[in-house]
């Protein structure tokens, strides 16, 4: 939930942040994201089904950050999830980048993805904008004009967007700089909902669980159980949307 009180508390805070930052940002553990290539697979392989295919894109909760294996992390564990449930086969590549904004994988990366045909897009973005003091506006432009390109690139895909964590329940984050990005990052929520409202993007409401065993080591991305719950509910997520489109 955002408050009328968020937007002028975070600039009032401007200072704390920038000073509390700056001392994290020396101590934190840095992850690299586990290695990976190629299509990631579930399910049977049967050609009598024509396979879920899913693109996963972002920053580096796309890439796995947190874990060491990439079985382990979103990407790996979403296609089972999916297959379970649906009984057909699943695709899915990764296209995450660690510390990347709207802007940088709008640029960078989509131009550089092939003309393959998914059904699904996962995109995650947003943590960094937030974390990286990005204004409203300049969000709103990226993130729109993110969507823009990919609903262009990829028309038949359906883009399901997994929000942006309240970054006020990170551990990694000590009071009162939780405090402050957690106003942010609720802030650049809030409007990412409206924009993909607007630009015919999903953006369901998380059902991640901020508690300690969900975080990995660095107290900041998730874990291999972390992974898992958010796995779990964004693949009922997107099977309760191909049920709907038939």
């Amino acid at each position: 939930m955002t408050s009328r009180f968020d937007s002028p508390l975070s600039w009032l805070s401007l200072p704390i942040y920038v000073w509390q930052g700056l001392a994290v940002r020396r101590r934190s553990l840095r992850l690299e994201p586990p290695r990976h290539e190629g299509w990631i697979k579930a399910g049977p392989n049967s050609t009598a089904k024509e396979p879920i295919r899913i693109l996963l894109i972002g920053d580096s909760s796309a890439a796995g950050v947190g874990v060491i294996d990439i079985k382990s992390s979103l990407g790996g564990q979403l296609p089972g999830v999916v297959s379970e449930l649906t009984k057909r086969p699943v695709q899915l590549r990764i296209a995450g980048n660690n510390s990347a904004t709207a802007d940088q994988i709008r640029d960078f990366v989509v131009p550089h993805l092939g003309p393959e045909a998914y059904d699904f897009i996962c995109l995650n973005i947003g943590t960094n904008d937030a974390k990286n003091w990005h204004r409203g506006k300049t969000f709103c432009k990226n993130f729109g004009t993110l969507i823009y390109a990919l609903r262009s690139k990829f028309p038949k895909a359906r883009i399901v967007w997994s929000g942006i964590i309240d970054m006020e329940g990170i551990p990694a984050l000590p009071s009162p700089l939780n405090k402050i990005l957690g106003m942010r990052s609720r802030i650049l929520n809030r409007n990412g909902k409206i924009l993909c409202l607007e630009r015919g993007a999903l953006a369901p409401d998380p059902e991640w669980q901020d508690i300690p065993e969900n975080f990995s080591v660095d107290g900041f991305h998730a874990s291999e159980k972390g992974y898992r719950e958010w796995a779990e509910n964004l693949g009922a997520y997107l099977v309760e949307q191909i049920t709907v489109k038939k």
